[in-house]
This record gives structure tokens, sequence and C-alpha cells, in this order.
């Protein structure tokens, strides 16, 4: 994969224009600065790599605005080895950025095509970690309690199976709402019965659904 000195640049740009949206984090801001995020874009859409938009990536899924990307990120508060649970592989592009602040990613996508696609990028560009196929809605039991989770689909409701997947005193992000807009939530576990959540902001993701493969 090629990354020229042109891509470094424009992700330096790139990161100035997240920094003055209000992202603060330092280690999420140089984290987004070392992804090459044109490598996860289709060759139709290289010249938009490092603008501050989403785009399609195929099988109805579109790669993360970096600024959402960012927001959900710096609210995951993630620290080096933290074991984190990826509901919604896509393009991988937010699962490069979390492996890149240290994390132990595990991360499953329903849509083979990507799953397949996002696999064998992050492999070939040195992004190792665990990918799975399957329902996002239910997590992955077997491996959990996960220190972080995210969320990177739009879901009408928090789903219980991924709360009781989280460890106590873990954070889980996700956007929450209807087809039209959904509210980035924060889900902090107090214990196994007490959970507190706070709202961070409106986005727009695809639907998050459930009980496909």
């Amino acid at each position: 994969m090629e990354d020229t000195y042109r891509h470094k640049g424009l992700r330096r740009l790139l990161v100035e224009e997240v920094r003055r949206k209000g992202v603060t984090d330092e280690a999420v801001l140089a984290a987004i600065g070392r992804v090459p995020r044109h490598a996860f874009m289709d060759s139709g859409f290289i010249n938009f790599s490092y603008k501050d938009s989403a785009f399609p990536i195929g099988a109805g899924q579109t790669i993360s605005q970096p600024y959402t990307v960012a927001v959900q990120t710096q609210l995951l508060e993630v620290k080096v080895h933290d074991k984190i649970l990826e509901i919604g592989t896509g393009s991988g592009y937010q699962a490069a950025v979390l492996f890149e602040l240290g994390a132990n990613v595990y991360t499953i996508e329903r849509q083979r095509e990507l799953f397949i696609k996002s696999q064998q990028l992050l492999n070939q560009i040195g992004y190792k970690m665990n990918f799975f196929y399957g329902d996002g809605y239910e997590g992955l039991p077997a491996y959990a309690p996960f220190d972080k989770i995210i969320v990177t689909a739009g879901a009408d409701e928090i789903p219980e199976a991924l709360v009781q997947q989280l460890k106590t005193g873990g954070r889980m992000v996700i956007p929450v709402g209807n087809s039209e807009v959904q509210s980035m939530k924060l889900v902090v576990k107090i214990s196994e019965t007490e959970t507190k959540i706070t709202n961070h902001g409106s986005f727009l993701f695809v639907p998050f659904l459930k009980g496909k493969v």
C-alpha cells in the first residue's frame, strides 16, 4: 500500500479539521493521523479520502466520517491493552484507529462481502485483530467480558446482551434513534444492575440490523 507525503500531509489537515470541530483527545487525533484512510476507500473515491465525510463502501454501508470516528473513540477513553468489542467492522477504518491506540480489538461484521474485504485489508496493512462473521446484536458472549464496546450502526435501543458483556466500570458507545437521526449514547456500567447513560450529540448511521447475517 502506497502512503505518500501527500497522503500524510492531507491527514495532518484532516486532523486539524477534526480538532477544530471539538475533539480534544490528543491520542485519538494522533491515531487518526496515522491510519491511511485512503486504503479503506474504493478507488473511485480516492480523491475524497481525507475529506471529513462519510462515503459508500459497498453492501449498502459507508466508511464513517473521521469526526464521527474520533467522537466515538474519544468517548470510549481507550487505554493500551483494552479489550474492545466493535459491532460492525464495515470498512475496517474504526478498528484500525482502535488498534493504533493499543487496543486488543474483537470486531464482528454481518455483511460477508465486507467481512472478507476488511479482514484481508487490515491484515495486509499490519493491523492484527480478531475477526468474526455474524450477528453483532448478540455480541460475542464467548469472549466476554469486554472493557469497552463500540457500535458503528444506528440502533433503536441499547441491546441488553451487549450491556451484559461489559465489565463493571466498562464503557459502551452506541448511536440510538430512528432511521433519520440518532443520539450518541455513552453507557457506563456502574455495577451488574446499574448503568449510567449520557447523550453526546446527534449523528446519522446506517441501521443496526438484528438477527440477520
